[in-house]
């Protein structure tokens, strides 16, 4: 397992923490793998219900490691293979994905970031995307999605300047869901989970689906979507036993089925 790279269950949130505080948690093939490796099990674990990723030290995440050099052996992957199986990986992931930013979010941390289903952001974050600063052309969203994300002219400032906002102002362009104080950030995440967690994971899944493909559809097809999401839902465990619950004045008891 990576040292580059820590993972903890806390309750029923899994964490993925960047531990390269010097390097400023670039990313490098074997941080790649081994988050990729730890999504999958934690997949298929009942008990790990949300995922949360945040970095130590000044940066979360200031992007691929430009240092990584070298041409791989035949049938082996790159950096930008080992970024676009992560990636692709987090973007589509089933259960709740929660980007706890706790510094720089630059380049491919911008990307990551960008992969995940909300975000709460320390005071002291800022995000960019900074490929033009070194020449490099993005490819894992940063022309792509961050468009859809953000205003289209504050994503192109954010482009093609290579400059970097306060987590604040990214909070009043819609990427950013909450902004707390920096001590404040591990909690604050851990408490919504937390909360996460107890909803079904079922609903969460499948509102999460409805929700990723309704961007490109027509919002007939959208609502027709989620019609047919929610005739399959209706015989479900979760949807009897919320209705059970609630009649009998209690919590409920989800189990994702």
């Amino acid at each position: 397992m990576s040292e580059s790279v820590s993972f903890e269950v806390k309750g029923q949130v899994g964490w993925i923490t960047l531990t390269r505080p010097k390097a400023m948690n670039a990313l490098n093939p074997e941080m790649l793998q081994a988050m990729t490796a730890r999504l999958d099990a934690w997949e298929h674990d009942d008990g790990v219900r949300v995922i949360a990723v945040t970095g130590t030290g000044p940066a979360f995440c200031a992007g691929a490691d430009l240092k990584v050099g070298g041409t791989p052996q035949p049938g082996e992957k790159d950096l930008l293979d080992n970024i676009v199986v992560f990636f692709d990986a987090l973007r589509a992931y089933p259960k709740p994905v929660i980007a706890a930013v706790n510094g720089l979010a630059l380049a491919g941390g911008l990307e990551t970031v960008l992969c995940c289903d909300f975000v709460i952001a320390a005071e002291s974050a800022r995000f960019g995307d900074a490929h033009s600063n070194f020449g490099v052309f993005p490819g894992g969203g940063g022309a792509a999605v961050l468009p859809r994300k953000i205003p289209e002219n504050i994503a192109k400032y954010l482009l093609f300047t290579g400059d970097s906002l306060p987590a604040r102002d990214m909070k009043q362009y819609g990427l950013v869901s909450e902004v707390v104080a920096d001590a404040e950030l591990v909690a604050r995440v851990q408490a919504i989970g937390d909360k996460l967690a107890e909803k079904s994971p079922l609903v969460l899944r499948k509102m999460k689906r409805v929700a990723d493909a309704a961007g490109d559809k027509s919002r007939a097809d959208a609502l027709r979507h989620e019609l047919l999401e929610l005739r399959d839902h209706q015989r479900s465990y979760d949807i009897a036993e919320g209705i059970r619950a609630f009649a009998e004045k209690r919590k409920p008891n989800f189990k994702g089925y």
